[in-house]
């Protein structure tokens, strides 16, 4: 037993399933790579200020989830949350809003916190892949992202998810709907903390996944009524351009995100071989957010996706990932051949190909159990006689073969196979 573990909550990435992961990332990161978003890193933390602004204080992220610390300094600063607030304020920190035409595109990966009950699906770190269109409101945008969500999905394998899309109107509508809303929330029967939420921000209540709160909601005034009509049109055109690419969609009146930021287009991707966590991930557009941190007017919209979650549907779904082993050369060493062989697989390594060798000075059996569990498509073995007559032996792993091949002529005849 290790003295210490991982925090309660948490977890450690380990191979061989850490490869999931690694390969979640670079299919989801893949279709924004080819649609001219740049890879944006913030830091693990940052001023409490800009979540508590941008994320919205009424939200459980802000009163409840958050990690926070003070620095010896004085500073308050906070676990990141989420990726979105982070992301714009690097961007305007860069001032990459005036640096040529809007919109600005990014992807970013990484590690969020939050405190919360842990369970399946749930935890306290978190790991995330997300995109932001930054400066530009054009619905062909929203319509983009959604796109490029279901593709990287679809290119994983999954194909049991949904997309779920509603529009939270503006600040134009959504403060009437907001006045109704909280006009019927008032006649419910609510606990003292939902009702300080619908004070504060009734849309979260709608939210609320309690099935007795979700009974007295039946009847509540619905937001699609209430959209002004350039809302109404902005929304259409959203669904039209989505339909038009071929992506299936749900409409959700019911569906708010649990940030405050959010404005008209909001989607979120549900799962429902996840349980209760049926979430894998969701966005929508925030074009106030820029404006609450301090910045100039730069109507935006993005979304993050969990790597964690997401792994979790591919299981549900029996999916199992291509995943290329890690090795496909492994070399065996004995007698006094050490030297050439580990040579040899940095000549390998150098030519593109992946190369490894037995340490520890074991014999032929232990290094080839160790070949084998490498997962190497070949092996290369050589002893001092195979060495006095300028060979290796060349083993297939998969058909056992072995066959010599001069020691000059290795790496290319591997490259060779392996293309």
């Amino acid at each position: 037993m290790a003295t210490f573990q991982a925090p309660k909550g948490t977890y450690d990435l380990i191979p061989p399933y850490s490869a999931k992961y690694l390969a979640v990332r670079d299919a989801i990161s893949g279709p924004l790579r080819l649609s001219g978003y740049g890879y944006v890193e913030t830091p693990g933390f940052e001023d409490v200020d800009l979540f508590a602004r941008g994320v919205g204080e009424s939200t459980d992220i802000v009163t409840k989830e958050m990690y926070t610390l003070t620095t010896k300094g004085g500073a308050n600063l906070a676990l990141r949350p989420e990726g979105t607030a982070s992301v714009l304020r690097a961007a305007l920190e860069a001032n990459l809003h005036k640096a040529g035409g809007l919109p600005v595109k990014l992807w970013y990966s990484g590690s969020y916190y939050r405190y919360e009950r842990p369970q399946k699906g749930r935890y306290r770190h978190f790991s995330q892949v997300g995109a932001e269109a930054i400066g530009a409101e054009d619905p062909a945008l929203d319509a983009e992202l959604i796109i490029l969500a279901d593709q990287a999905y679809r290119s994983l394998g999954l194909r049991n998810f949904r997309i779920l899309l509603n529009s939270l109107g503006d600040k134009e509508c959504r403060p009437v709907y907001r006045e109704a809303l909280q006009s019927f929330l008032s006649g419910l029967d609510l606990d003292a903390e939902t009702v300080r939420r619908a004070e504060i921000n009734p849309l979260r209540v709608l939210d609320d996944k309690r099935a007795d709160v979700q009974k007295q909601l039946v009847g509540a005034p619905v937001l699609r009524d209430y959209l002004c009509d350039a809302c109404k049109a902005y929304h259409e055109e959203v669904r039209a351009l989505i339909t038009a690419a071929g992506v299936a969609f749900e409409d959700d009146e019911k569906l708010v995100r649990g940030l405050d930021y959010y404005t008209r287009t909001t989607f979120e991707f549900v799962h429902d071989g996840l349980g209760s966590q049926s979430a894998v991930g969701g966005g929508g557009r925030y074009d106030g957010l820029s404006e609450m941190i301090g910045g100039p007017a730069l109507p935006s919209v993005g979304w993050a996706l969990g790597v964690d979650r997401t792994v979790l549907a591919l299981e549900a779904e029996g999916v199992e990932l291509d995943i290329p082993a890690s090795t496909s050369v492994f070399a065996v060493a004995l007698g006094e051949a050490k030297p050439v062989l580990f040579g040899l697989v940095t000549e390998l390594r150098r030519a593109g190909v992946a190369a490894d060798i037995s340490y520890g000075g074991k014999g032929l059996k232990g290094a080839m159990k160790d070949a084998n569990r490498s997962g190497a498509r070949f092996a290369i073995v050589a002893g001092d006689r195979d060495l006095a007559e300028g060979v290796v032996q060349l083993k297939d792993m998969e058909s056992g073969e072995q066959s010599p091949v001069a020691l000059t002529d290795v790496v290319e005849v591997l490259r060779t196979k392996l293309a």
